[in-house]
């Protein structure tokens, strides 16, 4: 494997784990949110 094709891999993985974080606490936010309001 080439030293620039794992950098590239390296900032993707970067990229997605920060996407995919911000994906899942928003939607675990929006379930709070949701459950929230059914219980009021």
């Amino acid at each position: 494997m080439h030293p620039d094709k794992k950098e590239k891999l390296k900032t993707w993985i970067k990229k997605l784990g920060f996407w995919g974080f911000m994906f899942f606490l928003v939607k675990g936010l929006v379930w709070l949110a949701v459950g929230y309001f059914i219980v009021k």
